[in-house]
């Protein structure tokens, strides 16, 4: 198996326990914190039977590089994941083929361009596990990758949606059409609003970080521009925010 890496906070640590328990090598609690949250999780530790160790808080901050931890932290392995998307996308096509018409999930993407913000991106892969997305996408170039708080502000969403991050975005845009999934851009100046496009079909929603947007090629390649209404003072919203608001439309229209 690959070297354990550190997952930290209940949330990310309670999931990888409950969703793969064997990748878990041991887990580290602050012993000074006793309040029931705490209690009930050493429960559950020792009811999986994971090696349950002692740490203190300024141990756990250096080896989760955060003092955010909660007094919770775990030394897991990886999991094993598909390796590309084009293999997701290929295994997600066979899946549903064995399924019958009215079961059959369309392909539902998120991109991310720019998102540099380890806390935002963490946001964002929070959101599209919530609304069952089955891939996000981002370049190599100009976002953040997985680390540990990403994945404590994911609350183990990084460890169950697959994150690409592409060497060249525009490339993977047109690649995806021709898989017939349409782009759907975000645009503070379109002119069509997000409730307006039609987010049935296999679409892969594009986000921009905020303020910046996306990048003029990225916008390019979208098949549409759209913009989420807005009523008040402010001109946009928190991509994360912005990609909740998105994603649970397509969730809206594909469950009617």
């Amino acid at each position: 198996m690959s070297n354990p890496k550190v997952l930290f906070g209940f949330h990310a640590v309670g999931v990888r326990l409950k969703t793969a328990p064997k990748s878990v090598v041991e887990i580290y609690v602050d012993p000074t914190r006793r309040d029931a949250r705490m209690r009930q999780f050493v429960d559950k530790v020792k009811e999986v039977g994971v090696r349950l160790l002692e740490a203190d808080g300024m141990r756990l901050a250096k080896m989760c590089g955060s003092h955010g931890h909660q007094g919770v932290a775990a030394r897991v392995h990886e999991l094993t994941q598909v390796t590309s998307l084009d293999e997701l996308l290929e295994q997600l096509e066979a899946t549903q083929l064995e399924l019958p018409l009215n079961e059959r999930e369309q392909p539902l993407i998120l991109v991310l361009d720019g998102v540099t913000d380890p806390h935002n991106l963490g946001a964002c892969l929070r959101v599209a596990d919530g609304a069952g997305v089955h891939a996000v996408i981002a370049p190599k170039d100009h976002a953040a990758g997985i680390n540990a708080t990403v994945a404590k502000v994911a609350s183990g969403a990084a460890e169950t949606v697959p994150y690409f991050m592409v060497t060249n975005l525009a490339r993977t845009l047109n690649e995806l059409k021709e898989r017939n999934i349409w782009i759907i851009g975000t645009s503070d100046v379109a002119d069509k609003t997000l409730y307006q496009a039609d987010l049935k079909g296999p679409v892969a929603l594009v986000l921009g970080a905020e303020g910046d947007g996306m990048r003029a090629l990225t916008a390019k390649t979208c098949d549409e521009l759209v913009s989420i209404p807005m009523r008040g003072a402010v001109e946009s919203l928190n991509v994360s925010v912005a990609s909740g608001v998105c994603l649970y439309e397509a969730l809206r229209q594909r469950s009617l």
